[in-house]
């Protein structure tokens, strides 16, 4: 068992309107962090991460998970979403959440790329 306090979280701004505050888990399988969300992220194009399954769970607010493939999908609090691999997405919205991450999410794993 392992209890991470909110003092211990750490904050990214991931870009302008999506900060993230990281829970220093220090496990390779699986770690967490909460993102707020207010506009669109990235700003342009799409985000990816080529290794990790992300888990997201809204806690407040809703939006719009958008894939490059042209579908989309609304959400609100309470929803969950998936996000394989290698899929291309966007957020947009004004929203909380938790992010789940198997393996545990590392930079070097999530790229930006053009629409």
């Amino acid at each position: 068992m392992k209890r991470i306090p909110k003092s211990d979280t750490t904050h990214i701004e991931n870009a302008e309107g999506c900060d993230v505050y990281e829970h220093p888990l220090e496990d390779k399988d699986i770690n967490g962090s909460v993102i707020i969300i207010n506009g669109r992220y990235p700003e342009t194009g799409y985000a990816l991460n080529k290794v990790c399954k992300e888990l997201v769970y809204i806690i407040r607010g809703s939006g719009v998970l958008g894939l490059s493939d042209g579908t989309s999908t609304d959400f609100d609090e309470g929803d969950s979403l998936l996000i394989n691999p290698n899929e291309k997405f966007f957020w947009e919205g004004e929203f909380e959440s938790y992010m789940v991450c198997t393996p545990a999410f590392d930079p070097e794993q999530h790229i930006e790329v053009a629409e």
